[in-house]
């Protein structure tokens, strides 16, 4: 009996938790993200979220780079639970090799050859449609030989990512680093 019990069990535990990744409206085609039903940690949908999301590296892949989307999925899944979008505000500071993911397409492919487009483009586009500042540090910038002409013209460039983060946290952004 309890041989056959255990695995219903499992089976029960496995189909009580949805595993779906919902898309948002705010960014819809980027920042899929899971629902959590009846979270015990509430969301505080009134007031005003500021975030700034600290990016500093860079994937060699032909997609986007999981830590830009993060700025999509914090949009979607806050507007999810019941925070409106103009109660959000969202940063990117990129720097290191992150500073390559806003490339126009030509100089994207010089660096990364077989990559004839920067998978990053369309999601920057994306971002800045709804407001995010997307924000590069020029020292890396510098370093990495990326220019106001090669770069997107979505993103702007700051003196540096600390200048850019500590400014930013003096104006109530919240840090966000993974």
């Amino acid at each position: 009996m309890k041989k056959i019990l255990l695995p219903v069990l499992i089976l029960f535990c496995t189909f009580s938790y949805s595993q779906e990744l919902i898309t948002g409206n705010v960014i819809p085609d980027y920042g899929k993200t899971y629902p959590v039903d009846s979270p015990d940690f509430q969301t505080d949908t009134t007031s005003i979220l500021k975030a700034v999301i600290d990016i500093d590296r860079s994937f060699k892949d032909d997609k986007p780079n999981n830590l830009i989307e993060t700025a999509a999925r914090f949009l979607n899944m806050h507007e999810n639970a019941g925070v409106k979008p103009g109660n959000m505000e969202v940063a990117l500071v990129l720097h290191g090799k992150a500073v390559q993911d806003v490339l126009e397409d030509k100089f994207y492919s010089e660096i990364f050859p077989g990559q004839s487009t920067n998978p990053n483009l369309p999601l920057i586009k994306a971002l800045s449609n709804q407001g995010v500042k997307i924000i590069l540090c020029g020292q890396s910038a510098t370093h990495y030989g990326v220019t106001k002409v090669k770069a997107d013209h979505h993103v702007s460039f700051a003196l540096s990512a600390m200048t850019a983060l500590v400014q930013l946290q003096k104006d109530n952004y919240q840090l966000i680093k993974f």
